[in-house]
C-alpha cells in the first residue's frame, strides 16, 4: 500500500455512486502533472461523506490537493501507446476554497 498526496485539477464532473451494498460514493479524474511535465490521470474513489461533499461542489478544471491510498495502473490509449495511470481511494482533501476559508478564521 502507497500513501500519498496528489496535487492538479479536476478534469470533468465528480460523480455519485452506489455500491451494490447500496453504500454511496463519489468518484473523479484528476489531471496532474508529474515532474517531467507529463500528464497523469488519477481514478479518485472517496467513501468519506467530507471528501465527497466537496469533491461534489468542486466544477470541471478547479485544484484539488488530495491525500490517500494510491495505485499504479497502466492504459493502452486509443492508438495503442500505454500510458501510466494512479488509482486513489481519497481520505482528505484541500481545495483553494477551503485554503481561503480556513485563512479567514
Amino acid at each position: 500500500m502507497i500513501e500519498g498526496l496528489v496535487g492538479g485539477r479536476l478534469y470533468g464532473e465528480a460523480q455519485i455512486r452506489t455500491g451494490q451494498n447500496g453504500k454511496r460514493f463519489v468518484t473523479c479524474k484528476v489531471r496532474a502533472v508529474t515532474n517531467d511535465g507529463d500528464t497523469i490521470f488519477v481514478n479518485v474513489i472517496a467513501f468519506d461523506d467530507g471528501v465527497q461533499a466537496a469533491l461534489l461542489a468542486l466544477s470541471d478544471a478547479d485544484s484539488v490537493a488530495l491525500s490517500g491510498t494510491l495505485t499504479p495502473k497502466v492504459w493502452t490509449d486509443k492508438n495503442g501507446l500505454v500510458k501510466p495511470a494512479i488509482d486513489m481511494i481519497a481520505h482528505r482533501l484541500l481545495t483553494a476554497y477551503e485554503g481561503r476559508r480556513e485563512a479567514g478564521e
